[in-house]
């Protein structure tokens, strides 16, 4: 007794179930389980634990796969029940069957988890694709971002903040109102004579929009002769305090429209608005 218990903890049954045994070996365990009710009885609990174990493990396939799968496997019965030849052979041949049967549905389940691993991985590296696009996706926003903002900067380093003109009291603002050309126009004139500066308040300014083939001009007025200062537009987006030419002394400032990029002297029938210091 002691002897057959010694037997069954060996570990040769579980290996018996699982296929593991050459032909001798498996000649052996069937012997056993013939003169011993107590291996029978160990090998059909080894075979109940281990299907236990594999549906608990098992992911069902749907009905299309394992249709499929069957359909593609033909089980005789030669694979399944080798031949017998007396009626107490065929108790342990039917040992047997039920791992057969075992093997069968756990490789069938194994390949339905394979499947749908190789769906989930699909599915996956798709992810990872989108992921990836939506990324450079961003990088390039960014990237456009960035060039917006050094653009900009660029642009306000043409320009002085209202806070640094209103703030130094070098700066004379001087008021520019509208003629008849622009009844109710203002533009605000800083001028810094120590500094030769001179800037527009692009923010509180209230000029006509230009079109594409005019833009205004400001004049400086120095002993009755006009000096060019420069030329702008008006869109309505501009902000801050706009920089245009160096000048040391004036008495008036005007603006006139002139066509794009500015004219030698003034056209006086295209005066926009004036104010004196």
């Amino acid at each position: 007794m002691e002897n057959i218990k010694s037997y069954i903890e060996s570990g040769i049954l579980e290996l018996y179930v699982l296929g593991d045994l050459n032909a001798d070996e498996r000649s052996e365990v069937e012997a056993m389980s013939k003169l011993h009710s107590e291996v029978r009885d160990e090998l059909e609990q080894i075979e109940i634990d281990l299907g236990n174990i594999a549906e608990s493990l098992q992911v069902m396939p749907s009905d299309n796969v394992r249709e499929g799968f069957f359909n593609s496997i033909k089980f005789s019965d030669e694979e399944i029940i080798n031949p017998i030849a007396s009626k107490q052979e065929a108790k342990v041949v039917s040992i047997t069957q039920k791992p057969t049967n075992f093997y069968k549905y756990a490789f069938a389940a194994s390949l339905a988890l394979l499947v749908v691993s190789i769906i989930a991985l699909v599915n996956v590296n798709n992810s990872l694709n989108n992921t990836k696009q939506q990324i450079i996706a961003l990088q390039s926003s960014n990237q456009n971002f960035a060039n917006r903002v050094n653009y900009l900067n660029q642009e306000v380093t043409k320009t002085t903040s209202a806070l640094d003109i209103y703030s130094n009291t070098d700066y004379k603002m001087v008021k520019l109102d509208g003629t008849d050309n622009a009844k109710g126009a203002k533009i605000m004139v800083a001028f810094n004579s120590k500094m030769q500066k001179v800037g527009l308040d692009m923010k509180s300014m209230n000029m006509p929009k230009n079109d594409s083939e005019h833009q205004y001009q400001l004049w400086a007025l120095v002993d009755g002769k006009p000096v060019d200062l420069g030329v702008f537009d008006m869109d309505g987006n501009q902000i801050g305090f706009k920089e245009m030419k160096n000048i040391g002394q004036a008495q008036t400032f005007a603006v006139t429209l002139e066509p794009r990029g500015g004219s030698v002297n003034p056209t006086l029938e295209k005066l926009m608005v004036i104010g004196n210091i």
